[in-house]
């Protein structure tokens, strides 16, 4: 069976192993990968040419976001509060048991 590796110069092994792989590989790698985190970056409202400032507004729609949702909940609760305690209260008093 013949063997198809070959032996890297240890100038070469160092540099591979450094990498992790062939340069070449890892740059397309590394160019792949770039460009998936920079689609999912835009989508949530990043610009790459003032980072700083889209952190910040990402953290600040993340509050008011967090802060909404508690909003709407506390509305949900209250709209079906209106329903289930009065039935769970008139199921309490009318399946009372009875005194002995």
């Amino acid at each position: 069976m013949p063997d198809d590796t070959r032996e890297l110069p240890a100038a070469n092994e160092g540099l591979y192993r450094f990498l992790g792989g062939s340069p070449l590989t890892v740059a397309f790698r590394l160019v792949l990968l770039s460009i998936l985190v920079g689609v999912v970056l835009a989508a949530i409202g990043f610009d790459p040419w003032n980072i700083l400032s889209s952190i910040r507004l990402l953290f600040q729609r993340i509050w008011d976001l967090g802060f909404d949702a508690i909003n709407g909940l506390w509305r949900y609760f209250l709209l079906g509060a209106v329903i289930v305690i009065p039935l769970w209260l008139l199921s309490r008093l009318f399946s009372a048991p009875r005194g002995r």
